[in-house]
């Protein structure tokens, strides 16, 4: 008895690559046009590297020449729950109330869009080298302990030029390497978190001095987010 051919494999369906930052960030503009938003739904649109994303979403703010009255601390406090969580290996959790506030979609909408330059910018950077830098998990430990120091840093209301700046650097350089899984950008972001290290111990060193002296340096350029 002669058994039937067996019929060739059907070639695998290519797998789709992960959308980039940006059009994460297009896919939320496109979503939320009126009314008020929360976190819950925005986790929802960006399903998947939700909260490695949303620690990026975070900390652009930072770096952008927008003021965040009121927001920096809770910003922080958020991104620095995440950064615990990641660097015990735990699953990444909010508290309900945090992800049920509401914000309104105007406000959340220019952030996104301002934010949405950066990381066109950074993509044209970023893509995976030194991936064993990502893979090895033991390191991811060290990765989230540096990001839960750096958004306890940009909880403290420090009306200092480079004291949000630095710390969300950190923060958008880590995330983004764990998304693009570029070791460069790992490398970058241990030696932007050892910079902020000695920035913040020479003011704690320094005092008042050294805050004036940055101050004056930094001129016209510096604006306080708070």
């Amino acid at each position: 008895m002669m058994l039937a051919p067996i019929p060739p494999c059907a070639e695998e369906a290519p797998v789709p690559e992960p959308r980039r930052l940006s059009q994460e960030i297009d896919g939320l503009l496109a979503q939320f046009r009126e009314g008020s938003v929360t976190l819950r739904e925005i986790i929802a649109v960006i399903h998947g590297r939700a909260y490695t994303l949303l620690l990026i979403l975070l900390s652009l703010p930072f770096c952008l020449p927008v003021p965040l009255p009121g927001l920096s601390t809770a910003l922080g406090a958020i991104v620095a729950l995440i950064g615990l969580r990641l660097s015990l290996r735990l699953a990444p959790w909010l508290p309900d109330a945090v992800l049920d506030a509401r914000v309104a979609t105007a406000k959340v909408a220019g952030l996104l869009r301002a934010s949405r330059r950066v990381a066109a910018g950074l993509e044209v950077l970023l893509k995976p080298r030194w991936s064993f830098l990502v893979d090895w998990v033991l390191l991811h430990h060290l990765y989230g302990a540096m990001i839960l120091a750096s958004g306890l840093l940009l909880m403290l209301p420090l009306p200092v030029p480079f004291s949000n700046l630095l710390p969300a650097l950190t923060v958008i350089l880590l995330a983004a390497a764990l998304v693009e899984r570029d070791g460069y950008c790992i490398v970058a972001g241990i030696l932007c978190f050892a910079f902020t290290l000695f920035f913040f111990g020479g003011i704690y060193l320094g005092g008042a001095a050294v805050v004036h002296w940055l101050q004056g340096w930094a001129g016209g350029f510096f604006v306080p987010v708070e």
